[in-house]
C-alpha cells in the first residue's frame, strides 16, 4: 500500500501543473461550502442570542415575524403603534412579572434610536440570559432632570469615536440625506455600553420622555413652522409617552405564556399582537431557509464541476500513459492495482484541495468577521468546525473518491496488449 501511495504521488507530481489548476477549483468550491455553512450557522447564532429571557413581545397587530423584526434587530419599521394604556393593561395581568416599552422610528447618523425605560438595562438580557454590562459611564437618569441622556452601543461609540460627555443630536425617521435633525435638542452621553454582538451594539438608547421632548414642535413628521420650544422649556410639558412601538415582557412562570398570549390577542381596546421570540424566529428561518438551499445547492453544483474537471483531466491523460500502465503491468501489477493507482491518484488531489479549502475558508473567517460584525452585526466564530461542516468535507471527500473510479476502471479495462501496441 505505501509503494502504491509512493507512485501515486509521484505520478501526480510529474503533472503537477494541471493537477493544481484541479486542485485549485476543489479549494475554492470547498472554501465556498465551508464558509457558507459557516456563515448560515453564525447568522442563525447571532439572531437567537439577540433576546434572552424575554417571554413575549407584545406590539400593533401585524405579522410575528415583522414585530420581531423591528422590535428585536431593528429591521423595518413599525406599522403602527400601540397605546401606553394598552401597556398598562398587558403589565396589570397577573402573570406579568415585568414590561418594558419601547419606541422607534428616530435614528443618528444611520444608527437607529432606541426610546425606553432604565428598566430595560437590568431587564433586557441576550445570549444564554447575560445582562447589559455599561464599559463606561452609567445608565440615562430616566427623570426630567436627565433628560437629554444617551446610552450609547459599543458599535455607535467605536465607530463614530464618541467618548463620555460629548453632545449629539439625533434624526427624525430611519436618517439619510433628507432627513431633518432634532438639532436644537442635543444631547449629552453618559454611558457607553460593553459589546454583546447583537443589534444592542449599533442602538443609541434615550428615555420615553426625551422622545417626547423632542418632538413636541413636530407634527406629521415636520417641524411646526414657527414653533420653537427651547429646550429648557420642554420640561414644562406633559412628556409622559401616549403611544410607543412595542414593549417587552417577562412572566412570572413560563407556563402562562399562552394564557397571557391569548388576553392580549382579545384585547379590545386596539388590535395587539404577542409573539414568542423563539416561535417568529423559526418562522423567520422558515422563510430563508428556501434561500438557504438555493446557495448551498449553488456551491454543491460547483463542488460537482471541480469534480468533474478532476475526471475530465484524469481521462485526457489516459491515453497518454497507457505506455507507462503496460509497464506497471509488465512489471506483475494486476488490473486491480491500475485500478487503486489512478483511484488514489485523485483522492490524493481531492484531500490536497479539501485541505486547502478548509484552511482558506477558516481564515476568511478570521478576515473578515470583524468587517461583518461591523457591517451587519453578525459575529463570524473562528471555532471548531461545526457538524455540519464536517459532513461537508466528507462528503467532498467522498465525491471525489467515487469521481477517481471513473478514470480508475477505465485503466482497469485497459489490456496490457493494448498498452504495448497502442493504436496510432
Amino acid at each position: 500500500m505505501n509503494a502504491l501511495l509512493k507512485i501515486a504521488a509521484r505520478s501526480a507530481w510529474n503533472r503537477r501543473g494541471t493537477l493544481a489548476l484541479v486542485m485549485l477549483s476543489i479549494a475554492l468550491a470547498t472554501a465556498l461550502l465551508l464558509s457558507l455553512e459557516r456563515l448560515r450557522s453564525d447568522i442563525r447564532s447571532s439572531f437567537t442570542q439577540s433576546v434572552s429571557g424575554t417571554d413575549l413581545i407584545v406590539g400593533a397587530r401585524t405579522g410575528p415575524v415583522q414585530l420581531m423584526l423591528y422590535a428585536v434587530f431593528r429591521v423595518g419599521g413599525a406599522t403602527n403603534s400601540i397605546g401606553m394604556d394598552s401597556v398598562r393593561a398587558v403589565a396589570a395581568h397577573r402573570a406579568v412579572a415585568w414590561t418594558v416599552p419601547i419606541a422607534l422610528g428616530d435614528s443618528h447618523r444611520g444608527h437607529p434610536v432606541l426610546g425606553t425605560t432604565a428598566e430595560y438595562f437590568t431587564r433586557f438580557a441576550y445570549g444564554d440570559g447575560q445582562p447589559l454590562v455599561l464599559a463606561a459611564g452609567r445608565v440615562f437618569a430616566g427623570t426630567l432632570d436627565g433628560l437629554y441622556e444617551a446610552v450609547l452601543g459599543a458599535e455607535v461609540a467605536d465607530k463614530l469615536g464618541y467618548r463620555l460627555g460629548q453632545r449629539i443630536t439625533l434624526s427624525h425617521g430611519l436618517g439619510g440625506a433628507l432627513a431633518a435633525e432634532h438639532g436644537d435638542k442635543p444631547f449629552t452621553v453618559v454611558g457607553v455600553l460593553a459589546r454583546t454582538g447583537t443589534p444592542v451594539d449599533r442602538t443609541v438608547h434615550v428615555s420615553l420622555q426625551a422622545i417626547e421632548a423632542i418632538h413636541l414642535d413636530w407634527a406629521g413628521g415636520a417641524p411646526l413652522p414657527g414653533v420653537n420650544i427651547a429646550p429648557g422649556h420642554t420640561r414644562k410639558f406633559d412628556l409622559e409617552p401616549k403611544q410607543v412601538t412595542a414593549a417587552l415582557v417577562g412572566l412570572k412562570n413560563r407556563v402562562a405564556v399562552f394564557n397571557v398570549q391569548r388576553f392580549v390577542a382579545d384585547y379590545e381596546a386596539e388590535p395587539l399582537l404577542a409573539v414568542l421570540p423563539g416561535v417568529a424566529l423559526d418562522e423567520l428561518w422558515e422563510v430563508v431557509g428556501l434561500g438557504e438551499r438555493a446557495l448551498l445547492a449553488i456551491s454543491g453544483l460547483v463542488a460537482l464541476v471541480s469534480l468533474a474537471s478532476l475526471v475530465a483531466v484524469v481521462l485526457a491523460g489516459l491515453n497518454e500513459r497507457r505506455r507507462e500502465l503496460a509497464v506497471l503491468r509488465a512489471v506483475g501489477a494486476g488490473p486491480r492495482h491500475v485500478l487503486a493507482l489512478l483511484a488514489t491518484e485523485g483522492a490524493l488531489v481531492t484531500l490536497l484541495g479539501a485541505l486547502t479549502g478548509a484552511a482558506a475558508a477558516a481564515l476568511a473567517v478570521v478576515a473578515a468577521g470583524p468587517w461583518v460584525q461591523q457591517r451587519f452585526g453578525v459575529a463570524l466564530q473562528a471555532a471548531a468546525p461545526t457538524v455540519e461542516q464536517w459532513s461537508l468535507f466528507g462528503a467532498v471527500l467522498l465525491a471525489g473518491m467515487l469521481a477517481s473510479l471513473v478514470p480508475g476502471w477505465r485503466a482497469y479495462r485497459l489490456s496490457l496488449a493494448d498498452g504495448l501496441t497502442p493504436r496510432t
